[in-house]
């Protein structure tokens, strides 16, 4: 019986050249215990391009002058896992203690690992609700929404999601925030979108090419595929970019290095410069 679809060999060489590699230029530490979910993702790509051993599709995405095939490679092994509302918690806090602190600026705010979108949306969601029910408040918004997968920032910006990606959303909130464009689908009304700027960003760049210093920043559930130091030399790259009072919100399940503590602790997960 001929195995269907089946798995690209990585020999243990190998995985570390890759592993290396992405740890250093993306700062996903890859441990030996995600060789199986690499060579899962990977192998039907390398397939694809028609070379049989994994050293050689590497040498082709390292040597691709576009760029193209490097990108999707880290497309491949990007986890975007998200939702709307996720982490409820947070976008309490921004309705209730965040924005009530602003009038009559424009509020930057910055979210860190995008994925496909759920979590820009929804701060959109909020604000346009904030400036519906505090119509004098003289607020207005843009957000910068990032992420190193090309493939989930081009979801991200067609907005459009399956039932479960919403089922958190209220229904209000649906019929106010959504088209229905077939059973099961919701799509982001354009208006939505307007204070959303996607962008492709690697959070690795040795300086951030950001002008003026953010509000706002969340980086919630990007920071547990770090190790230690990159975790540390990342914070403190987002509390430079933070304006003073500025507020970092991360993962229910993500703690900052105590040893190092730039910001003040405010609630587990959320954090203030």
């Amino acid at each position: 019986m001929i195995e269907m679809n089946p798995l690209v060999d990585i020999s243990e060489a190998e995985y570390d050249r890759f592993t290396t590699f992405i740890y250093e230029n993306f700062g996903i530490n890859l441990t030996d215990k995600k060789r199986s979910l690499v060579r899962g993702r990977l192998s039907k790509m390398v397939r694809e391009r028609g070379f049989r051993k994994f050293g050689e599709f590497f040498d082709a995405a390292l040597n691709d002058s576009t760029g193209i095939l490097l990108i999707e490679m880290v497309d491949r092994i990007s986890t975007n896992h998200t939702y709307f509302f996720r982490e409820p918690e947070h976008f309490e806090f921004i309705q209730k203690e965040f924005l009530p602190k602003y009038s009559n600026q424009e509020m930057r705010i910055w979210s860190a690992g995008c994925a496909t979108g759920e979590e820009p949306y929804t701060l959109s969601m909020v604000f346009d609700q904030y400036l519906k029910d505090h119509p004098n408040c003289g607020l207005s918004f843009k957000i910068l929404a990032t992420d190193i997968s090309m493939r989930a920032l081009e979801a991200a910006m067609v907005g459009n999601y399956v039932g479960e990606r919403v089922a958190h959303v209220p229904i209000n909130l649906k019929q106010r925030y959504f088209d229905f464009s077939a059973p099961d689908s919701y799509k982001v009304k354009d208006h939505l979108k307007k204070i959303i700027t996607f962008k492709r960003f690697n959070l690795m760049e040795d300086t951030f090419p950001f002008n003026k210093q953010f509000h706002l920043i969340l980086c919630r559930n990007v920071m547990i595929y770090f190790d230690k130091v990159t975790r540390d030399t990342l914070v403190s790259k987002y509390f430079k970019h933070l304006a003073p009072e500025g507020y970092f919100l991360i993962g229910h399940s993500e703690t900052l290095n105590r040893d190092n503590m730039q910001f003040k602790y405010l609630s587990p997960s959320v954090y203030r410069k």
